[in-house]
């Protein structure tokens, strides 16, 4: 038996020919894509358990439950974090569906006033923000969603609110990253999202209110 060896001294390039960002979203649609099937599958499986009379009980309806709960956060993930190609769109039915799904999920309800499909690009932006939102918001609270002239405008209210202003000024320099954590990663995306698609925002905010007005860089 022959073995060959072929040694490797040139170092691997450091720059990859797809950019970071993209590689992220790309490797994020992956694991999303990957891991919606199977919870589908069990999901199935306990609701036929049920539907045959097989098991019922408490430990069933908390596997239920936790499967529901993990399908709403994939699928949020999947549509805030993942690619998203120019030109596609998102009905405000598949909108309101997926935040009243994730809104099950968490502390906070998000009421999605618009009433149009938009880009899933758009879409994208707007859920980062939310997920920015939510962590101000960890006694829970309302978040409310609309078109304006310019663009969009989101605000969160909440009897306590929690403004971190170094988390926030990531939003206007994706660079400002100290301290940054896996839980609040979707600040650094949304920023660079934000620098792709050439949008300019505004953040106001008191003790019981944020307010976040999005607007398209005029040329």
């Amino acid at each position: 038996m022959t073995h060959i060896k072929k040694e490797y001294n040139e170092a691997l390039p450091l720059e990859s020919p797809v950019g970071v960002l993209e590689l992220a979203e790309l490797l994020t649609s992956r694991i999303c894509h990957d891991l919606i099937s199977p919870l589908g599958a069990i999901g199935n499986g306990v609701e036929l358990m049920t539907m045959a009379g097989v098991a019922d009980g408490p430990e069933l309806a908390l596997i239920a439950e936790s499967v529901a709960t993990a399908n709403a956060r994939i699928r949020l993930f999947r549509c805030a974090l993942g690619a998203a190609t120019q030109g596609q769109t998102i009905t405000t039915a598949e909108i309101n569906t997926l935040l009243a799904d994730y809104g099950r999920t968490t502390r906070h309800w998000t009421e999605f006033d618009i009433h149009q499909d938009l880009p899933r690009q758009d879409v994208k932006l707007l859920l980062l923000i939310l997920m920015c939102l939510e962590t101000a918001l960890p006694w829970g609270g309302a978040v409310h969603v609309t078109r304006s002239d310019t663009g969009y405008a989101l605000s969160a209210e909440a009897d306590r609110i929690r403004y971190d202003p170094d988390l926030w000024a990531i939003l206007h320099n994706a660079a400002a990253k100290d301290g940054l954590r896996p839980a609040t990663v979707h600040f650094v995306m949304a920023a660079l999202e934000l620098q792709r698609q050439d949008w300019v925002f505004s953040v106001n905010h008191c003790a019981q209110t944020i307010e976040l007005d999005l607007a398209r860089r005029r040329p």
